[in-house]
């Protein structure tokens, strides 16, 4: 029996997943989340074989939950399902040990064979997507991801500061260094681009 923990921040498909996923003779759904944070403590609780992931939710996000997973060595195995078909959340996701990245549009039977080849030690990777994650480099650094993210949800350098335990100094260079390196005018315009890059 594959075991496998969900985390989706939208309750209706994170029903519909459980219930799709139900169907499988093989498949288990031990526990469901609806944030980051609360899914890292199910994972420790109930020890599944397989996390299936949104990438965007409040909290952790599904990419930042797979880091976690690979810095601590668990031995559950990650597969994104996600609406992003960005090469750089894909490229991103494959640095932090995804082993499935899987689009919401794809078929409903793909998810199922999906979990049954990570699970067996193989991956399941969106064909188009492998593709192009490999033509789109991503220039930004981890800190220039975390502190352009911030800027471009409205927070000040001050308060970009103080929650990365940064001086404001730093939190300025980081910022032009991502606008440099994205050849844009300003922080918003950094956002933005790296945003549909798939790169934040």
């Amino acid at each position: 029996m594959i075991r496998v923990l969900l985390a989706e921040d939208q309750a209706m498909v994170r029903g519909a997943l459980t219930a799709l996923l139900g169907m499988e003779s093989d498949i288990e759904v031990v526990g469901s989340a609806a944030d980051g944070e609360t899914a890292w403590r199910e994972l420790q609780r109930l020890k599944p074989d397989l996390l299936v992931t949104d990438i965007e939710m409040p909290g952790l996000s599904g990419l930042e939950l797979a880091q976690r997973i690979q810095r601590h060595e668990l031995p559950c195995k990650v597969v994104i399902v996600t609406t992003f078909a960005r090469s750089g959340f894909l490229r991103r996701a494959l640095e932090a040990g995804v082993s499935g990245y899987l689009l919401k549009d794809a078929p409903a039977e793909d998810l199922a064979e999906a979990l049954r080849k990570v699970h067996r030690g193989g991956r399941a990777i969106d064909p188009q997507l492998a593709v192009e994650a490999w033509s789109d480099a991503d220039p930004l650094n981890d800190r220039e991801r975390q502190v352009l993210r911030l800027a471009g949800e409205g927070q000040s350098a001050g308060d970009i500061a103080k929650q990365l335990n940064l001086s404001q100094g730093t939190v300025r260079n980081y910022l032009s260094e991502a606008i440099g390196k994205l050849g844009v005018a300003n922080r918003i315009e950094a956002y933005r681009l790296a945003r549909q890059r798939g790169w934040l």
